[in-house]
């Protein structure tokens, strides 16, 4: 019994041993506030200059912090980088090196918000709607909050109909229009017979929906049905 005791004694004598060890060891390990002080200002400078260069408009720039489980060396210099691949655009990191007194590299949260003009609606519009000039505005907007390509002018999307409704308020984004249908199946249709030195105007039926640009098959009076192209102005040319 006494042996046994004495195994137990030394046994957990150790594991205190290294629990007081490992304790001390974590006390001399540096904090992240202590051994790395990120100047939030000088990065905020950093990431601001380089998203102007590269983003149009009004920039936002605001800095997260390190991670507070991080336990970091020392650092007497540390310098910002943008990483490999990195946009600067939205929420995003951005890398922070120590460049004298330790080695060691991290990632900071940032996030970088990009203004600029675009077309708004005043009024709600439905789904097929052409939007004039009465229905839009231009407004400075948030243009990371949302995908897509914002509409700046009318004459981006001339022809082109919305695949979506929209409120009141929301910008244009060139990825909801597609072209508009000009000529629907059934509509009667002038036709334009182009040739090298000579033009024939007729008439016929059109035989499928079409948008400016697009084929469309036409019946003419004799009953033969000839290929064409729609037109904005409702015709189908024909060149030859």
């Amino acid at each position: 019994m006494s042996r046994f005791l004495a195994r137990a004694l030394r046994a957990a004598a150790a594991a205190a041993l290294g629990l007081v060890c490992a304790s001390s060891a974590l006390a001399q390990a540096p904090a992240a506030d202590s051994g790395a002080v990120v100047n939030a200002d000088a990065i905020t400078q950093y990431i601001l200059a380089q998203a102007q260069r590269v983003n149009a408009g009004r920039v936002d720039v605001s800095v997260g912090q390190l991670d507070p489980r991080l336990r970091l060396a020392p650092c007497a210099q540390m310098e910002p980088f943008i990483p490999p691949g990195a946009r600067l655009w939205g929420r995003g990191t951005i890398g922070i090196r120590c460049t004298a007194g330790a080695s060691w590299s991290v990632s900071l949260p940032i996030n970088v918000r990009v203004f600029g003009p675009a077309l708004v609606t005043t009024v709600p519009l439905a789904i097929g709607s052409v939007p004039g000039p009465a229905d839009v505005r231009v407004e400075e907007i948030e243009l990371t909050r949302e995908p897509g390509s914002p509409v700046l002018d009318l004459a981006q999307i001339a022809n082109q109909a919305l695949t979506r409704p929209l409120a009141p308020g929301q910008s244009l984004r060139a990825e909801m229009f597609r072209a508009a249908q000009v000529i629907a199946a059934g509509d009667p249709v002038r036709v334009r017979v182009a040739g090298g030195s000579f033009t024939v105007n007729g008439e016929g039926q059109a035989l499928n929906n079409a948008a400016a640009g697009q084929p469309v098959r036409v019946r003419v009076d004799n009953g033969r049905v000839i290929m064409g192209t729609a037109r904005a102005d409702r015709s189908v040319e024909i060149r030859l």
